[in-house]
C-alpha cells in the first residue's frame, strides 16, 4: 500500500511545490489540508482545486474561523494573554487549530506522515509537531524547507519545470503570517532592529498619528466571554471581527519588539492585533472589579505560564489543560460592561459596570456615608507589622 502523507497547504508557491517535492522525495502520496483561520485571501475552492491541479490525489479545505475563535481565541482573552506582557500570541493560536485538522484527515485518509512548511529556525515547527504528536504520538512528521532542503530558488525551479498552476512572483521581502486574531511581519529590513517600520507593512491598523474622531465601544462579557458591543450580542468570531475595525481604524494594536523564540534566539516582530488588543484590555478591566485580591494576584501568575507555553507550542499538554480548569474557575463572575475610548492608538478604559462587582460605593467613598471601619484600621496594622517590627528591634540591636 502506498503511503500517504498529509501536507498542511496555504496555496501559496511553497507548499503547492511541496505537492509534487514530497511525491519525489518519499514516494508518497500528498493530501492537501487547507484551514482558514481568517488569514483572508482566495477562496477555499479555489486552494483545493489548486492543490489537485498540483498533484495533491486528495484536498481538503475547513472553514474554521468560528471554532478557532471560540476554542482558541477567547481561551487567550481569558487568559490575558500576552506573551512577554506585549504579544497576544496571534501565529501561536492559530497552529493548534491547524494540526487538529491535520492529525483528523491523517487519520481519515490513512495517512502515516504529516508534512508543514516551517524552516528550521522558527517556532511553528515545534508548534506543528509538538502539537501533532501529542494528539497523535504514532505519527511521523516532515518539513521539506528544513528537512529536504527546498530553498525558494528551487522551489520556483520545480514550479516551472513541471509546468504548476501558481504565479512564481518574485518574493515578499517580508514573512507574513495573518488570522483574524491578528496580523505579525517579520525579515526584510526589519531585521535591522534600528530599523522603524513603515507605514507599508501595516494593513489591519491605520496610521495612528492621523487625526480623527475617537470611538467609543461598550463591550459586554459574561463569565469571560464577550458576548455583546454596544448592546448587540456578537459571537466571539464578530467580536474580534467587528473590533479589528473599529480599533484598526484607530491605529491600535501595533506591536514593535524584539522576542524570545523558543529555538533560542531573538527576533525582530511587527504585529498587528486591533481587535485582541481591545478584547484583553477590556477584559482585564472587568476582573479588576470583578475577582477577588488573592484570586487575582495568582491568576496574574497563571497568565504568564499559560502564555509561554502556547508560545512555545504546548497547547494539547497536561499543564495547559489543568490551567484552562483554573481560568475558566475564576472566569465565573467576570460578567459586566467596559466602555473603551478607541483613539491615536490606544484603547482607553472609561467607564465599567457588573452585577457581579467587588466594588462597594459605600466602602469606597471617602464622602459623607462612608461605611469602612477606620478605627479598625490601626489595629491591623500593628498586627500586619509585627513580624518587621521585631526583626527590626533585633537587627538594630
Amino acid at each position: 500500500m502506498t503511503e500517504r502523507v498529509v501536507l498542511a497547504y496555504s496555496g501559496g508557491l511553497d507548499t503547492s511545490v511541496a505537492i509534487g517535492w514530497i511525491a519525489e522525495e518519499t514516494g508518497a502520496e500528498v493530501i492537501a489540508v487547507a484551514v482558514d483561520v481568517g488569514q483572508g485571501g482566495e477562496d477555499l475552492d479555489v486552494i483545493r482545486k489548486r492543490a489537485l491541479a498540483c498533484g495533491a490525489v486528495e484536498a481538503e479545505v475547513a472553514d474554521a474561523k468560528d471554532e478557532f475563535a471560540e476554542e482558541y481565541c477567547l481561551p487567550a482573552i481569558k487568559a490575558n494573554a500576552l506573551y512577554m506582557d506585549r504579544y497576544p500570541l496571534v501565529s501561536a493560536l492559530s497552529r493548534p487549530t491547524i494540526v487538529k485538522h491535520l492529525v483528523a484527515a491523517a487519520h481519515k485518509h490513512g495517512a502515516t506522515t504529516v508534512a508543514h512548511g516551517c524552516t528550521g529556525k522558527g517556532n511553528d515547527q515545534v508548534r506543528f509537531e509538538a502539537g501533532i504528536v501529542a494528539l497523535a504520538p504514532d505519527l511521523k512528521c516532515i518539513a521539506p524547507v528544513r528537512d529536504y532542503a527546498m530553498t525558494r530558488d528551487k522551489a520556483i525551479a520545480f514550479c516551472e519545470d513541471k509546468n504548476l498552476p501558481i504565479a512564481t512572483t518574485k518574493k515578499s521581502p517580508y514573512s507574513i503570517d495573518q488570522n483574524v486574531f491578528g496580523r505579525a511581519v517579520e525579515t526584510g529590513f526589519l531585521e535591522d532592529i534600528w530599523n522603524a517600520p513603515i507605514e507599508d507593512i501595516y494593513e489591519y491598523t491605520q496610521n495612528p498619528a492621523v487625526q480623527r474622531d475617537a470611538d467609543e465601544v461598550v463591550i459586554t462579557f459574561k463569565a469571560g466571554v464577550p458576548v455583546a458591543l454596544d448592546g448587540k450580542p456578537v459571537t466571539v468570531l464578530q467580536a474580534i471581527q467587528q473590533l479589528n475595525e473599529r480599533a484598526g481604524a484607530q491605529g491600535i494594536g501595533r506591536i514593535d519588539m524584539v522576542e524570545d523564540r523558543l529555538v533560542g534566539i531573538k527576533s525582530r516582530e511587527v504585529y498587528e492585533a486591533p481587535g485582541a488588543i481591545a478584547l484583553i484590555t477590556a477584559h482585564q478591566e472587568l476582573e479588576n472589579v470583578t475577582v477577588e485580591r488573592e484570586l487575582a494576584r495568582y491568576k496574574r501568575q497563571v497568565e504568564q505560564r499559560w502564555g509561554e507555553l502556547v508560545y512555545d507550542g504546548q497547547w494539547f499538554s497536561p499543564l495547559k489543560r489543568a490551567l484552562d480548569g483554573f481560568i475558566d474557575e475564576a472566569s465565573q463572575h467576570v460578567n459586566g460592561d467596559v466602555r473603551l475610548t478607541l483613539h491615536g492608538g490606544r484603547a482607553v478604559v472609561t467607564g465599567r459596570r457588573s452585577e457581579s462587582s467587588l466594588y462597594d460605593f459605600n466602602l469606597a467613598t471617602y464622602d459623607t456615608g462612608d461605611t469602612f471601619d477606620q478605627a479598625a484600621a490601626k489595629g491591623f496594622i500593628d498586627i500586619y507589622s509585627l513580624s518587621s517590627k521585631i526583626a527590626a528591634k533585633r537587627d538594630l540591636a
